[in-house]
């Protein structure tokens, strides 16, 4: 069980502490939760959400739910686990009650095959190996930038199954799509990403 790193006087050592406390209303708990967990939840809200009023709403939103469902907590995952994905559906909760600005289509930013099913044009080799990028904090963050400018709608598809690492049939659940169609559209969102990196990476 996790162990948390805490002044002499708080009372809570482990997780099944904070939890226990937190199901019991204790209101050092839930300071206590906002507290150690707040930067990493923000994090992830502001992966699906660009404004950042709209990632610090989101974040509210969550930790109000997760207060007024800890009860039904029964410590099958960790804590941060469970919040994390309630942190993620108050996100996209408010991607679909936002107004919807219309989406730049992804087809200019997927691969032109010719008639005979070849490629257009060189496919760029990249100056860098996969090890190689994910140990490199720059392109860690070149790759979140490019990640935001893909449209909403398969943005959000790539974030959930590549990033937050959901399942196909979790995506499908959470954005009411089907398992074929979240197939699709991660298929084109990973495209149309590495089309936004290859000039980038051709000489990283």
């Amino acid at each position: 069980m996790e162990s948390f790193q805490r002044p002499l006087a708080d009372p809570f050592v482990t997780e099944a502490e904070l939890v226990q406390g937190l199901q019991s209303g204790d209101p050092a708990a839930f300071e206590r939760l906002v507290r150690d967990y707040s930067g990493r939840m923000l994090a992830v809200a502001r992966r699906f959400l660009t404004q950042e009023q709209d990632a610090q709403d989101a974040l509210q939103d969550a930790f109000l739910s997760a207060f007024r469902s800890i009860s039904r907590f029964e410590g099958n995952s960790q804590l941060s686990t469970w919040l994390h994905r309630i942190v993620v559906n108050a996100a996209l909760m408010k991607l679909r009650t936002r107004r919807r600005k219309p989406e730049k289509p992804i087809d200019d930013l997927l691969p032109q095959f010719s008639g005979n099913g070849h490629r257009d044009g060189h496919e760029p080799a990249w100056a860098v190996t996969i090890d190689t990028a994910v140990n490199d904090r720059e392109i860690r963050e070149l790759v979140r930038t490019k990640i935001a400018e893909l449209p909403e709608s398969y943005r959000t598809v790539l974030l959930l199954r590549d990033i937050e690492q959901m399942s196909t049939e979790e995506t499908a659940e959470v954005l009411e799509l089907t398992p074929g169609a979240v197939k699709t559209r991660l298929h084109r969102a990973r495209q149309a990403l590495k089309t936004l990196l290859d000039p980038h990476m051709q000489g990283a």
